[in-house]
């Protein structure tokens, strides 16, 4: 079959990844789509998607929901693409193109965003069953049918970005997780030593092996040709059943070789900076297949882009070049932030290092600066939180010392530079290679006033998105140089900030969501029914005051139910296949035997899934929500409470065996713990809470890494605020010393209540403390020497909810009323929920999540399906 070409000048794309992806949209942002017929050739069986964010595929997210494509987008502008259908060959001379299926179709101009392809070491048995590579969603859905069916234990050979990636994959498939790398530390081309020491401690804390400093020499296999193992070339044998290679990409460009077109000595088809290829005037290459004119392969989506517009560019008869791209990088790989920026490695001739390490947190951070004091580059592990604003400074002399910029907030000499300290040349999102004039001049000529419309005017923030938060501090500040006043209403329903509604329903003893919108809300929101951002911020509120203004203190008494998120409402964990965790609480860790045997008794007796986790609690999964109130009235009835592990509130204080275990132990860490979790149990707050008390400064609880922690010395007690162990590691900083009992839980008070009173909505402590004017030092001000007067108040606020507290499952279980909403279905209330179901794993179960087959359904199906939605 040939195409009909007609009288229109053809555009033939071969490949439609997300590069592919992009210079269409170019296309379109020139006008070309509507003078040219533009056809596209992909080989996958699916539109592009994002292949950066391929891992959250196991967190949740389907393949649906990593398109980068809108088939609106494909239809309006007329573009026939061919999903499954790759290119087989081009005939240079007739300029056509053949694909699998037969088609032929004609160009004027060819495009070729072929990528790339996973190198695969030349071992024995690299085919055998059982080995991968990770690079496309048909391979990660092979890795996951293959490790749930197959596998116990799982290998990645690369330790570079997408081995880590890979590896994370495997762990979060259940499988004991090796990585091999030949190099002597893991991402051996983004981080130097320093950089992979840090990465490899906290990599081996999730608990997966690490191999450096070695190499496959073999893959191992059983008699039916399975994986069994790996011989590395130290002489060792790894036992595994399932390997994944990613040990690095090669261009393809086979496609280009067969038709002639030029390549390198190393691969890659060779183009000028125009991204055409120096062979053929009608053929152009953009992304990982391209050699680029200054003799490099690009591998990252931000060249990839720039590629892709310079040569839609070109085709419109525009002069544009490529003429080398920004090689940084911020990443999350395996929950852990890694950046690289400018010339990271110090390659630049008399440069000096300025180094932060702390080895224990797992943090690490380098900058690299020439004589002359211009930050040339640098390195970040475990908190990036800099990135955006230590890359787009690259190249300048910074306004502060460099060593201010790597300390931690509250360390010293640290500093923090706003938005007014960067350059209007000073790149804001490399994917886009958008400049921060370029967004000053959205806002003052374009008059955008959101994050959104300045997103949508110049493209900044819509590639990998590590540039969102820099970009929204610009907007705000460009917004506030120009006179307009910034709406920092809590949302589109209140003009107010969250702190500001705290006063007003502390003032007003108001304990009513409607009575505080109708009066207080914005003009066309009163009266209305709120939104989903202020109704469980709201209910935060009043929960957090409701001994103070005579509200209920059953969190889902009358109105307060309907504001509730999912996890309060059914006061439970939802978990992934719709069935509930049970948490009940286990102050300091500490449990009798007889509680054991309960907790044993009910997790067999309702075939729940138990875990001992890092909080020191006991967690019982895959509970049907009609099964709630039956599991707690049995934990009520043998003395347990809520665990509160649904609400944002206090979750543990974790703590260590102290002195009366530990010969180290200087003071009773687990009583003071106990102490702590029963006074703050059940405390509503804008975040989750989280605490540690360790018995000496050996710090086995890890207290420096929670919302407050509590360190022993010989003197009394050590006060720490502000850390955070999660997604942006935090240590927390030294708000007092040698504390009395007394003073502590004084102290403790204050601090939670001011927090609580002047946080914004989901802001963890550790946000909140460098977000607040004046930081640490106004928190101790107002917290130690009560600089503002209100002290005595916070003391007050805490006493009432102490006096108060109530376990919300003890009053629930002995509620009819109440137990009414523990149902599937309200209209057949004794009917379970028919997708809850479980398989057996490791002698429990886990949920039972069906693999998604759009894999393995025809293109033309996938384009109707995707047009319906």
């Amino acid at each position: 079959m040939t195409a009909n070409p007609g009288g229109t000048p053809t555009i033939v794309l071969v490949g439609h990844g997300m590069v592919g992806q992009r210079f269409l949209e170019a296309l379109a942002e020139r006008g070309l789509t509507a003078t040219h017929r533009v056809v596209v050739l992909c080989e996958e069986p699916r539109p592009a998607y994002d292949r950066v964010q391929l891992t959250s595929y196991f967190s949740g997210r389907t393949p649906e929901d990593l398109s980068l494509t809108d088939l609106r987008f494909i239809e309006e502008h007329g573009i026939e693409l061919h999903v499954g259908d790759p290119a087989e060959s081009i005939d240079r001379g007739a300029r056509k193109v053949t694909a699998r299926s037969g088609l032929v179709v004609g160009y004027d101009v060819l495009v070729l965003a072929t990528g790339s392809y996973p190198f695969v070491p030349p071992v024995p048995n690299k085919d055998a069953e059982g080995c991968f590579v990770y690079r496309t969603v048909e391979d990660v859905l092979a890795i996951e049918e293959y490790a749930r069916s197959r596998a116990k234990t799982g290998a990645v050979v690369g330790g570079g970005l997408l081995g880590l990636e890979a590896a994370g994959a495997l762990k979060g498939l259940g499988l004991a997780s090796h990585i091999v790398e030949f190099a002597p530390r893991l991402m051996p081309v983004q981080v130097d030593e320093g950089g992979g020491a840090a990465l490899l401690r906290t990599i081996e804390e999730m608990g997966l092996t690490v191999h450096t400093g070695v190499g496959t020499q073999e893959i191992v296999v059983d008699a039916s040709g399975a994986v069994t193992g790996m011989k590395l070339s130290d002489g060792s044998e790894l036992a595994t059943d399932l390997v994944v290679f990613s040990a690095g990409v090669r261009p393809r460009d086979q496609l280009a070789r067969d038709c002639g077109l030029e390549v390198g000595e190393r691969g890659g088809i060779t183009v000028d900076e125009q991204c055409r290829t120096v062979t053929d005037p009608n053929v152009f290459a953009v992304g990982e297949c391209a050699l680029a004119a200054d003799g490099r392969v690009y591998g990252l989506v931000a060249p990839g882009y720039e590629q892709a517009e310079t040569a839609a560019a070109a085709i419109a008869g525009d002069a544009r070049a490529f003429t080398g791209a920004d090689l940084s990088t911020k990443l999350k790989l395996l929950g852990v932030d890694v950046a690289s920026f400018g010339d990271a490695h110090g390659t630049t001739e008399d440069c000096l290092d300025v180094v932060y390490s702390d080895s224990r947190a797992g943090l690490y951070k380098k900058l690299v600066v020439g004589r002359d004091g211009t930050l040339l580059g640098g390195i970040l592990v475990g908190d990036a939180e800099a990135y955006g604003t230590l890359r787009a400074l690259t190249g300048s002399v910074p306004p502060v010392a460099p060593e201010s910029l790597v300390l931690p907030a509250g360390a010293g000499q640290s500093a923090q530079l706003g938005p007014s300290a960067l350059p209007d040349d000073a790149v804001i999102c490399s994917c886009h290679n958008v400049t921060k004039g370029t967004i000053r001049g959205a806002v003052t000529e374009h008059r955008c006033t959101t994050v959104p419309e300045v997103k949508k005017c110049t493209r900044a923030g819509t590639g990998c998105g590590s540039c969102v938060k820099v970009l929204g501090r610009l907007v705000d500040a460009e917004l506030e140089a120009s006179g307009v006043e910034v709406d920092r209403g809590l949302c589109g329903c209140f003009s107010q900030t969250r702190e500001e509604l705290y006063e007003i329903v502390l003032a007003l003893r108001i304990t009513s969501y409607q009575d505080l919108l109708d009066r207080y809300g914005r003009e066309g929101a009163r009266g209305g029914e709120g939104c989903e951002i202020c109704k469980p911020a709201v209910a935060s509120i009043i929960a957090s005051l409701a001994p103070a203004i005579g509200a209920s203190t059953y969190v889902l008494d009358g109105e307060q139910a309907a504001l509730q998120d999912t996890n309060d409402h059914f006061l439970a964990n939802l978990q992934k296949n719709g069935s509930y965790s049970v948490v009940p609480r286990i102050p300091g860790g500490e449990i009798a035997p007889e509680k054991l045997i309960v907790i044993g008794e009910i997790a067999r007796d309702f075939g729940l899934y138990t875990k001992i986790t890092g909080g020191q609690r006991i967690d019982m999964f895959g509970a049907r929500v009609e099964q709630l109130p039956l599991i707690w009235a049995r934990l009520v009835d043998a003395g347990f409470e809520s665990g509160h592990a649904y609400g944002k509130s206090l979750r543990t204080v974790k703590s260590c065996v102290g002195q009366t275990w530990c010969r180290y132990g200087v003071q009773d860490s687990v009583r003071m713990a106990i102490d702590l979790e029963l006074r703050y149990r059940g405390l509503r707050s804008p975040h989750k809470l989280k605490s540690a008390v360790s018995g000496c400064q050996r710090e086995c609880a890890e207290a420096r890494s929670k919302d407050f922690g509590v360190i022993a010395t010989a003197n009394g007690w050590n006060l720490y605020v502000g850390g955070n162990g999660g997604a942006t590691p935090r240590h927390a900083d030294l708000l007092a010393q040698d504390l009395s009992d007394a003073e502590l839980i004084r102290l403790i008070d204050r601090f939670l209540m001011f927090y609580i009173r002047t946080a914004d909505r989901l802001e963890r402590t550790s946000t909140w403390l460098e977000r607040i004017p004046g930081g640490l030092e106004h928190v101790r001000d107002v917290v130690v020497h009560d600089s503002l007067g209100i002290c005595d108040e916070l003391e007050a606020l805490m006493a009432a909810h102490v006096a108060n507290y109530r376990d919300e499952w003890a009053e629930t279980v002995n509620d009819p009323e109440r137990l009414a909403r523990f149902v599937s279905f309200v209209n057949a209330p004794d009917t379970p929920d028919p997708v809850v179901s479980f398989v057996p794993e490791r002698d429990q179960i886990k949920p039972d999540l069906p693999l998604l087959d759009i894999g393995r359904r025809p293109a033309d199906e996938i384009l109707e399906g995707s047009a319906q939605r």
